[in-house]
């Protein structure tokens, strides 16, 4: 993970993003970046002179959300105030299970087991196995299926009538992002969610006809104030809305928080599946997490 603070008349901002190896990125790469556009940033520290000074990703995220957090703290107000955005006080939030074999997925849905909503990965072997060792372990949760890129066209035709049936209510991914177009020309038994084949609001033209949801993550659109642009492009092209994470602390799902409130599907996990989160961090419980506390973020 990488933290960028900014400091300004005695506040402080902080916002933190998570280096992806998908999209080419290292913590060195994004401390790189982050650098090399300090000198401008001091001169014109504000969000709009940002989005031309970094491309969409993490080095960006970073940054917007510490301009977003600091903006917070001067104004004395809350972020979601300051952009307008009604957030409710807790919104209920996906856990992610890990690929394993069926036996140990049914395991761990069942240690699980209440929790409103599940998202499980899935490789491109075995997959109606786990779906059935997931739904029989956590019977009363609605479920998010990931594919991460990792299925063909044909299985996907093949797997799309036993998913229905099951009762999915969403596919995340199936198909590698940049060879998705079949998706247009078959029924979508299930909803079908864009992860990687969406990132910011230039992507939405290209994804209709084929995907149902998008999942806005920060750390691809580059921090908030895309996020917020990308939500309000979908919303209007129709897409439902997802949001998601990189595996960051509380610090990085605070700001997708504003996203959540709009979202169908909320999956800001990350903490979760962390040994340890950082101090003041978010409120998990049973499925639900609260809004995040003024001295955390925004």
């Amino acid at each position: 993970m990488v933290v960028c603070e900014i400091e300004y008349s005695g506040r402080r901002g902080r916002g933190e993003c998570v280096p992806y190896p998908r999209y080419g990125e290292s913590v060195e790469s994004v401390i790189g970046q982050i650098t090399a556009v300090t000198p401008e940033l001091k001169r014109e520290p504000d969000r709009s002179a940002l989005q031309k000074l970094l491309p969409p990703g993490a080095a960006r995220n970073a940054v917007d959300c510490a301009l977003w957090d600091l903006e917070s703290k001067s104004a004395g107000a809350r972020a979601w105030d300051l952009a307008g955005v009604a957030v409710p006080p807790h919104l209920t939030c996906a856990f992610t299970l890990s690929l394993d074999d069926p036996d140990a997925m049914h395991r761990a849905a069942a240690r699980q087991l209440g929790r409103p909503l599940l998202k499980m990965k899935v490789g491109r072997d075995g997959v109606l196995d786990r779906v059935e060792a997931v739904v029989t372990g956590a019977p009363g949760s609605r479920l998010i299926v990931d594919a991460n890129e990792a299925w063909t066209m044909e299985l996907l035709r093949e797997l799309l009538p036993a998913l229905a049936e099951i009762g999915v209510d969403l596919i995340e991914q199936p198909l590698p992002a940049g060879r998705d177009e079949g998706l247009a020309d078959i029924d979508h038994l299930v909803p079908l969610a864009a992860d990687e084949s969406c990132h910011t609001v230039a992507d939405l033209p290209a994804l209709i006809g084929r995907y149902d949801f998008v999942n806005i993550k920060l750390d691809k659109t580059g921090g908030l104030t895309e996020a917020l642009t990308l939500l309000h492009g979908a919303t209007e092209r129709g897409f439902g809305i997802m949001v998601g994470c990189m595996v960051g602390t509380s610090l990085a799902m605070a700001p997708a928080i504003m996203i959540g409130s709009r979202a169908e599907f909320v999956d800001l996990d990350g903490p979760l599946l962390l040994a340890r989160d950082r101090e003041a961090g978010l409120d998990y419980e049973n499925g639900i997490v609260s809004l995040p506390a003024p001295v955390l973020w925004g």
